[in-house]
């Protein structure tokens, strides 16, 4: 019976080593700039509130008679144990790690992956999205030499692709142009989610429009999908957040990042409202995340960059598989 079991690698030894150049020329990338490499727990105490993200929740070994374990969940980034660190004053740092998100699986997603994130102190988001284009040339190489550089809004991009305005056109319009491209009429007709409307045009006919030929930024977002971002002060209809796209796939979401900790506890509210709305699990709060707001995080912007993706544009890989040693199928 061993002889039938799947344990070869899913990536061939030359992808393997191409992983583990980039991987050191990232590295490479912020020693230059003096950023800070840093290692943050993989276990951690509280879930994301994203109503988008899934957290895999963990027991680590039996509770004590009559006690019950508390709950514990693999981080799905770094980002928030990180702010813990920009609080106390670690100054510019990154971060390379695996982290796990439940219900993702494709030709693009794999629940464990690998993300590159990094938190500039005192850098406007303009310079941070330079920053990202940057690095995502150096990993490239080749693949990135006839590549423009781009610079569209989020209403630009639904203008362009679609003809509508995401930030003035009615859930209506939304709904109708979701059902062009497949959202079922039933949830088409709902139109109460307008996020979910526009994240769904977003994902499945802007989206792999974008970055063709080009590194594209998408900037911009509508401010109820700031999640930790900043407002922009010249128009708060929208936040300071933007999006990295090459060839259609998304490799990167970078924010202006909110500092008050009673903004980002509202928002912690907020999206638990969504999720029991949407019969998911309610978040507990990160109270130390919390903690380091109110105790003072500095100014700053921060992205995480999807390697694994970048991975896959670099080599010409056609799944997510053919860049991971061992995807979770196979683990």
């Amino acid at each position: 019976m061993s002889g039938a079991v799947d344990w070869r690698p899913s990536a061939s030894p030359g992808v393997l080593r191409e992983r583990a150049q980039l991987l050191a020329r990232a590295r490479e990338f912020f020693a230059a700039r003096r950023v800070l490499e840093v290692d943050t727990a993989l276990v951690v105490n509280a879930p994301v509130s994203d109503v988008h993200i899934a957290s895999a929740s963990v027991t680590l070994g039996a509770a004590q008679p009559g006690t019950t374990a508390p709950p514990l969940y693999l981080h799905t980034s770094p980002e928030y144990a990180m702010k813990r660190l920009l609080a106390a004053g670690s100054g510019d740092i990154y971060q390379i790690c695996h982290v796990v998100r439940g219900d993702e699986r494709g030709r693009l997603h794999n629940p464990e992956f690998t993300l590159i994130e990094w938190y500039r102190v005192g850098m406007p988001l303009a310079a941070l999205m330079d920053e990202v284009e940057a690095l995502t040339r150096s990993l490239l190489g080749p693949a990135a030499a006839a590549r423009r550089g781009e610079r569209l809004s989020y209403a630009e991009v639904f203008r362009r692709e679609l003809g509508l305005d995401p930030l003035a056109a009615p859930s209506s319009d939304l709904a109708r142009a979701a059902a062009r491209f497949g959202l079922e009429a039933r949830a088409a007709d709902a139109g109460g989610d307008r996020d979910g409307l526009l994240e769904f045009l977003m994902a499945v006919a802007v989206g792999p429009r974008l970055g063709r030929g080009a590194l594209t930024c998408v900037h911009g977002y509508p401010a109820s999908q700031a999640a930790l971002a900043r407002l922009d002060p010249q128009d708060p209809r929208t936040a300071l957040r933007f999006e990295l796209y090459c060839e259609g796939v998304e490799l990167a979401n970078g924010f202006q990042e909110l500092q008050s900790a009673g903004e980002q506890r509202a928002r912690f509210t907020r999206d638990n409202a969504e999720r029991a709305r949407a019969g998911l699990p309610v978040a507990p709060a990160d109270e130390r995340l919390l903690a380091a707001l109110g105790a003072g995080l500095p100014e700053c912007s921060g992205v995480a960059l999807g390697f694994d993706r970048v991975l896959m544009l670099a080599v010409g890989a056609e799944h997510i598989d053919e860049v991971l040693a061992f995807p979770t199928s196979r683990a």
